[in-house]
């Protein structure tokens, strides 16, 4: 069968997608199904109940089905043990979302990503991993949407850009990779199609939303002290410092061309995106 889009697809299998309440997940879910897939959405408070401190919660998951979309949890304890599950229960295939960059942060970041990529290249059945740059709608939907709000975004990154990737471009390459042949073994980099610093996406924001939005730029030392002032716990300010360092290190900068050879069209713009997300009254 193929395809809205002319793609071959393995269909007539289950597809389990975790974390699918989460940014990337529901957005495959709508994808996948779109499609005519059978999707298990599974999360802590989703159409299936999933938990990984709760492997009780494991069995009833994989139950079936023959593919994974893998969203790993923060800490890699139970992942292993939950691959292995999934395998024995039949499961052919695993796409993981990894971070681009990841193979340049010596295990001080993302420790999570990088034991699932590890395990599932092991696990003996079809495997894809997709490391992806930030997201667009991170300034919507998760780190800096409410700074982005307040009015102030101030973070210590410099003059070095990002390839900032839409979440939708995350979840069609993923639809994709868990239903087309041809993936096995690959680690895709997607990125969008332009390299951006935060001083101009905080400048493009503004203007479509026609509110008032400052870029501040920090030294490490200052963002610190910021996030410790604002109350986050310490482990997170040192994973977020880090992500900075490999940031600034330029390993997010350069975009890839990967989205558009899968997908057969180019990125979604930053620009469009703004113009989509606060563009209208709500945002």
């Amino acid at each position: 069968m193929v395809s809205r889009d002319g793609r071959r697809l393995a269909l007539g299998m289950t597809i389990l997608v975790l974390g699918a309440t989460g940014k990337t997940g529901r957005r495959v879910v709508r994808h996948l199904r779109a499609d005519g897939n059978e999707v298990r959405a599974a999360s802590r408070s989703g159409e299936v109940r999933f938990d990984w401190t709760e492997p009780g919660t494991w069995a009833a998951a994989v139950d079936g089905a023959k593919a994974v979309y893998l969203i790993a949890p923060e800490e890699p304890g139970p992942i292993e043990g939950f691959v292995k599950q999934a395998v024995q229960a039949g499961v052919e295939r695993f796409v993981v979302l990894s971070g681009r960059g990841i193979d340049h942060a010596e295990g001080r970041f993302g420790p999570g990503m990088v034991e699932a990529e590890r395990v599932v290249a092991t696990s003996g059945v079809g495997w894809t991993v997709l490391r992806a740059n930030n997201f667009n709608q991170n300034f919507t939907e998760d780190l800096w949407h409410e700074p982005v709000l307040a009015g102030r975004l101030a973070l210590p990154m410099g003059e070095v850009g990002e390839s900032f990737i839409d979440v939708h471009d995350v979840a069609a390459v993923a639809a994709l990779t868990l239903t087309e042949d041809g993936h096995f073994g690959q680690v895709y980099e997607l990125s969008g199609p332009e390299s951006l610093t935060f001083a101009e996406v905080v400048r493009m924001i503004s203007e479509a939303s026609g509110r008032s939005i400052e870029y501040v730029e920090l030294s490490p030392e200052e963002y610190r002290a910021e996030l410790i002032e604002a109350g986050y716990p310490e482990e997170v300010v040192e994973l977020l410092g880090v992500m900075f360092e490999l940031m600034r290190a330029g390993n997010l900068t350069t975009p890839t061309d990967t989205v558009e050879k899968l997908l057969g069209r180019p990125p979604i713009r930053f620009s469009e995106y703004a113009a989509q997300a606060w563009g209208a009254p709500s945002a």
